[in-house]
C-alpha cells in the first residue's frame, strides 16, 4: 500500500547517484511541488546528487518569450513559484551543477537551466528520438535487452555520426549499430531505473492513479513499471485524494500495486495541465469546447508558405502539424472550410480534434481519442500518418535538415526523427531566409529586405533528417515563400517558384549549393498569392 508524505519526503528518499524516470510533456504530467523539494534539498545538503534524468518529452515551459539569463541567476524563493520559464525540468538545473550530472532527453530547449549547464560542459547530455525514449521504458519493464528499431539511423544519433552526444564532454555511448537478418538497426540499450517520478490528478487510499485533468495519457504506467520491476521506487504527486473503493478501475491509469509514495501538492498551482492553462477541460475531455473558425491570417509570406502546406494534404488523411508556421495549416484549412475533411493528430496522443500550439503544445482541444503517449509512437512508427509538416530550419544539399542543434544553441529532436522517417509524406514548412520582410502585391511575392541567415547550406550543424534514408515511395518537400524542392535521387531539386521571384538573384544567390533545377520547373499555383484562395478543394482530392 501507498504511503503518503510530503514533498520534502520524496526529496530524501532519493539516492544519489540515482537514475530518475519522469513522464509527460510541457507541464502535462510534471510533479513541480517534488522538484522543488529536490531542488531545495541539495541547495541546503548537498543531497541528493549526481542524479541520471531520463526524459521522453520537452518537459518545461518556453516562459512565453522570456530569454534564460544562466542558472546562476535563477535562484527563487522555496517552493513552486510561476515566473514564466523557471517551471518544469529547468528547476533540477537552478541549483546549479552537481544535483543532475547526466542527462538524456528527446527535447530540452525548454528547459533553460539544465540546458545551460550542458552548453557549459556541466554535465553529460544525450538526446534521442522521443518515440525511442517512451517505448524504452516498456522494455525495460518487462526485462528486456533493449529496443531495436530503424529509427535514428543516418541522423546524430547513429553511432556513425555523434551517437546522440550533445556537448564535449558526453562520452558514454548508448546506442548500438547492429545488423539484423542483413539489414541495419539501431540497438537502444536498456538499464536499471532507481526512481519514478511522476504525476497524476487523483489517487486513493491504496495509491490508484487517476489522469482525469491530465491533458496527456503520458508513459507513467511505463516508467512506473520499469522502476518497480528495477527494485526501485515510484514516487507521484497528485492534487486530490480520494477514498479506497471509490474509483472507477477504467479510470485508474497506474495501478496502487506500482506506487510506492504519494505527494498530495499543497499548491494546486503546483498541478498545471500545459504551460499556458492550469486547466482547460476541453484538453481532457469534459467539455468539447466552441472553437469557431480560427483567426485568419493576414495575406503575406506566411499565409503563402501555409496554403501551399495545404495543397499537400488530401481527404481522409491522417495528419500530424508541428509547432511555428506548421501549426498556421490548420487556420488556412478551416478558413477552406476543410477541417472536417481529416483528422490531425498530436504525438503525445490526441487523435482529432485541433491541436494546440504553444504555449500548450501537446494538448489538443475536443480530441475523438486520447492514446497513451507510446502507443501513439506505436501508430506513427508504422507507418500510420499519412503525412507530417514540420519546421525547415537548416537544409542542405543532401536533404538533410537540421533542428536540434545551432551553435551554442542546444534543443535536441524531440520527435521530430520518429514522424519524419515514417510518415508516407514529409513536409518541411519555412521561410527561405531567416529575418527576411517580404508582402505581396499584385499576385506575386515582393522582397522587401533580404535575410541576414542562410537556411539552405552546404551542410547541416546537426543531422535530424538524413536525407539518405529516405525510404522508397515517400515524398519528401521543402516548401518555402520563394519555391518549391523536392528531395528527388537524393538531391535537392527546386520544382516550383513564385510569381515575381527572380531564380538567380532570389534564390541561387542565397543558397551555399546549387540545386538540381527540375527541367518542369512550375510557377507555384498563383491563386495563393491572391487575398482571398477558394482553391484547396481541388487538390483534396488528387492522389498523393
Amino acid at each position: 500500500m501507498a504511503k503518503f508524505i510530503t514533498a520534502q519526503e520524496a526529496a530524501r528518499l532519493i539516492p544519489d547517484g540515482a537514475t530518475v524516470g519522469v513522464a509527460g510533456m510541457g507541464l502535462s504530467g510534471w510533479p513541480e511541488e517534488v522538484a522543488c523539494a529536490i531542488r531545495d534539498s541539495f541547495r541546503e545538503t548537498g543531497h541528493p546528487c549526481d542524479l541520471n534524468l531520463k526524459q521522453g518529452s520537452a518537459l518545461g515551459d518556453w516562459g512565453y518569450g522570456n530569454q534564460f539569463v544562466g542558472w546562476e541567476r535563477t535562484r527563487r524563493e522555496d517552493g513552486p513559484d510561476q515566473s514564466h520559464g523557471n517551471r518544469g525540468v529547468t528547476r533540477l538545473g537552478e541549483a546549479g551543477p552537481g544535483l543532475v550530472t547526466k542527462w538524456t532527453a528527446a527535447h530540452i530547449g525548454s528547459a533553460f537551466a539544465l540546458t545551460e549547464l550542458a552548453r557549459q560542459n556541466k554535465l553529460q547530455c544525450h538526446c534521442l528520438p522521443q518515440g525511442v525514449i517512451v517505448n524504452l521504458w516498456r522494455e525495460i519493464a518487462a526485462g528486456r535487452p533493449g529496443l531495436l528499431t530503424k529509427v535514428g539511423l543516418g541522423t546524430f544519433v547513429d553511432p556513425r555520426v555523434e551517437g546522440g552526444r550533445m556537448n564535449e564532454v558526453t562520452t558514454e555511448e548508448v546506442v548500438k549499430l547492429v545488423e539484423f537478418e542483413g539489414e541495419e538497426y539501431l540497438f537502444y540499450k536498456s538499464f536499471p531505473l532507481h526512481v519514478a517520478l511522476l504525476r497524476g490528478t487523483t489517487a486513493d487510499e491504496n495509491g490508484n492513479i487517476t489522469f482525469e485533468h491530465e491533458s496527456v495519457l503520458n508513459e507513467g504506467l511505463a516508467v512506473a513499471m520499469a522502476a518497480k520491476n528495477s527494485g526501485g521506487i515510484v514516487i507521484v504527486q497528485v492534487e486530490y485524494v480520494t477514498k479506497r473503493g471509490t474509483m472507477n478501475p477504467k479510470e485508474v491509469k497506474i495501478p496502487g500495486i506500482l506506487v510506492d509514495y504519494v505527494v498530495q501538492a499543497t499548491d494546486p498551482m503546483a498541478c498545471w495541465q500545459a504551460e499556458g492553462a492550469y486547466f482547460e477541460p476541453a484538453f481532457s475531455g469534459q467539455v468539447k469546447k466552441p472553437v469557431g473558425v480560427l483567426p485568419r491570417l493576414p495575406l503575406g509570406s506566411r499565409k503563402i508558405l501555409c496554403r501551399r502546406c495545404a495543397m499537400e494534404l488530401r481527404s481522409g488523411c491522417v495528419a500530424n502539424l508541428g509547432v511555428g508556421i506548421p501549426a498556421d495549416v490548420a487556420s488556412v484549412v478551416a478558413e477552406e472550410g476543410f477541417t472536417d475533411q481529416m483528422t490531425l493528430t498530436a504525438e503525445t496522443g490526441a487523435v482529432g480534434g485541433v491541436p494546440a500550439a504553444l504555449p500548450n503544445f501537446g494538448s489538443a482541444y475536443n480530441p475523438e481519442c486520447t492514446m497513451l503517449h507510446n502507443d501513439m509512437f506505436d501508430l506513427i512508427d508504422g507507418g500510420g500518418l499519412d503525412i507530417t509538416v514540420l519546421g525547415l530550419a537548416q537544409a542542405d544539399e543532401e536533404g538533410n535538415l537540421n533542428v536540434s542543434k545551432f551553435g551554442p544553441r542546444l534543443t535536441g529532436p524531440g520527435g521530430f526523427i520518429n514522424i519524419t522517417q515514417s510518415a508516407k509524406k514529409v513536409v518541411f514548412c519555412g521561410t527561405f531566409m531567416a529575418k527576411s520582410k517580404e508582402h505581396v502585391q499584385d499576385g506575386k511575392l515582393v522582397i522587401d529586405q533580404e535575410g541576414s541567415i542562410h537556411k539552405f547550406v552546404k551542410q547541416v550543424e546537426q543531422i535530424t533528417f538524413a536525407g539518405r534514408y529516405v525510404r522508397p515511395n515517400q515524398t519528401v518537400l521543402y516548401i518555402t515563400e520563394r519555391g518549391v524542392f523536392q528531395l528527388l535521387d537524393g538531391r535537392m531539386t527546386l520544382i516550383e517558384i513564385a510569381p515575381g521571384v527572380d531564380l538567380e538573384k532570389d534564390i541561387l544567390a542565397h543558397m551555399e549549393f546549387a540545386p538540381v533545377i527540375s527541367p518542369d520547373l512550375k510557377t507555384m499555383d498563383p491563386a495563393i498569392f491572391q487575398e482571398d484562395w477558394g482553391g484547396m478543394g481541388e487538390y483534396m482530392e488528387r492522389d498523393s
